[in-house]
């Protein structure tokens, strides 16, 4: 028995593709000043 041929997609709107790529690699970090952060030394 042979496998059925997987559905071809052909994009047609590049531009939206483009963003959506960036919006799914995209990380959004937020920094609070209030927060303070006392690592110890490492000497490097």
């Amino acid at each position: 028995m042979s496998r059925p041929t997987p559905p071809i997609y052909k994009t047609r709107n590049w531009p939206a593709y483009n963003q959506a790529l960036k919006r799914r690699g995209s990380l959004t970090i937020w920094f609070d000043p209030a927060m303070t952060w006392k690592a110890a030394p490492t000497g490097k």
